[in-house]
């Protein structure tokens, strides 16, 4: 850290092209290096954003050796997470990781105990609980809007044919923290158990890698101390839908339900009981609307939440690396991920700065990811309810 300003390192820049200018526009950052093993895309990094030739590295151990970087940033493919977080907490250096956190429960394990034994923070970088969608909702919950909460729904939908091979037959719900992360975060609460359906089946040539049949998977998600379950479903490939991030949240006096196309807005739904009795007034029939209560449904626009950030990032939530002329397929669909990513880049530079956790943990990312690991556990399995870790035991 030099005065009081750190220096990041971002490895893997296929989609890590988004963070760069992030960080490098970021007030509490003064310098960022680069690794990928794709020597081309490290030289258009280096061309774009005049990277120095002695912050760019084909290899990630030689990266590790800078004692100048302070913070590791993972956007690498989903079987490297754990080994390249445990690395970068053992260099020394505070981590960053792209989901999923880990392939397994060990791994999970693994990485909160080098993460305890290296006393840095870690982050578990998902989009969705920064999103513009996730604040506005956030932010109705927190002045009461909801009244008691109900009943959650979320889900993932994406079609990755044609994606790197690394994804072939991925198990839907190994990865489902797009899906779960928001209505967790929401609830506050932690996950207790699982229980989850496979359903239909993708091409056989897909099967070999992950042994995973499925084509979608479904799980119920119960809560240590909340009444409310949630509902989470996932597929990757052989349906015919377009992509959506989603969560829909079911009060006792307003909800919530994420749009069903792209180009809509989100619904909100009010129950209104001065309208009822305005129109019992009306009519002089008492009896005439007492069959269900009034409820009022709205498509709102949800505010872009850039004033929350430092002017130098605030117009990242809209504006990108990534865009009609110079695209990557994971940001092309997510919609830019709702503005997100300045978010969650300023939450990890200011935790370290801070020298305090950030948001998402490895705590918290421990609970989300293991809870996709063992709802697809429970599919394979024909629907047995799955116990999820305590991974607080590690506080």
């Amino acid at each position: 850290m030099v005065n009081n300003k750190i220096k990041v390192g971002m490895v893997g820049i296929s989609f890590g092209m988004e963070f760069i200018p992030i960080y490098m526009k970021h007030p509490d950052v003064y310098e960022i290096a680069i690794a990928d093993t794709n020597l081309e895309l490290i030289k258009t990094a280096q061309e774009k954003f005049g990277i120095s030739s002695k912050d760019c590295y084909d290899n990630y151990d030689d990266m590790l050796k800078d004692d100048a970087i302070d913070a590791i940033h993972i956007v690498t493919p989903p079987s490297t997470h754990a080994e390249f977080s445990i690395k970068a907490l053992k260099a020394g250096k505070h981590c960053g990781c792209t989901i999923p956190m880990g392939m397994s429960i060990q791994e999970l394990e693994d990485v909160i105990k080098a993460r305890i034994e290296s006393q840095k923070q870690y982050m578990f970088m998902e989009t969705t609980v920064f999103g513009r969608e996730y604040f506005y909702v956030k932010d109705l919950l927190d002045q009461g809007k909801f009244g008691k909460i109900q009943y959650m729904t979320c889900a993932h939908y994406q079609d990755m044919e044609g994606w790197p091979s690394y994804w072939e037959g991925f198990p839907p719900l190994m990865h489902p923290t797009h899906a779960i992360g928001t209505c967790l975060m929401l609830l506050n609460d932690y996950p207790k158990e699982v229980y989850a359906k496979g359903s239909g089946r993708i091409r056989d040539e897909l099967i070999s890698q992950y042994h995973s049949p499925f084509a979608f998977e479904a799980a119920f998600v119960t809560m240590e101390h909340s009444d409310v379950a949630i509902e989470m479903e996932r597929f990757l490939y052989g349906v015919a839908r377009s992509y959506s991030e989603c969560f829909r949240i079911y009060g006792r006096d307003m909800s919530f339900e994420w749009q069903q196309l792209a180009s809509e807005n989100p619904v909100i739904y009010t129950r209104t009981g001065e309208i009822q009795q305005e129109m019992m007034d009306i009519d002089g029939d008492p009896n005439r609307y007492n069959r269900g209560g009034e409820i009022v449904e709205e498509r709102i626009e949800v505010p872009d939440y850039g004033c929350r950030l430092p002017d130098s990032i605030a117009g990242f939530t809209t504006e990108t690396v990534y865009n009609d002329e110079n695209t990557h397929l994971s940001f092309k669909q997510g919609g830019g991920h709702g503005g997100s990513h300045p978010h969650m880049i300023h939450e990890f530079v200011r935790a370290i700065i801070e020298d305090r956790k950030p948001v998402v943990d490895d705590i918290v990312g421990a609970y989300w990811t293991g809870t996709g690991i063992c709802a697809h556990q429970s599919a394979m399995e024909g629907g047995t309810v799955v116990k999820v870790p305590e991974f607080k035991k590690y506080l």
